[in-house]
């Protein structure tokens, strides 16, 4: 039973496919805020925020290589 896979910690997904954690620190109201759209988007927080993420990127760096 050596060679067994400790589980995952309780509460957590591990992430899905090609996907890596990326931890940051937000202002408690924004992640509230955050949250609170996602459920109401049916998506998860982290799907809202890559989005978010994405956006930004192209606005700040479309055409900058």
């Amino acid at each position: 039973m050596a060679d067994a896979k400790p589980s995952p910690k309780k509460g957590r997904k591990p992430p899905q496919g090609d996907k890596r954690q990326f931890l940051t620190s937000l202002d408690p109201e924004v992640i509230k805020q955050i949250k609170q759209a996602a459920i109401g988007l049916e998506k998860t927080a982290s799907e809202v925020m890559e989005e978010a993420a994405k956006e930004w990127l192209q606005r700040h760096h479309s055409g900058k290589k």
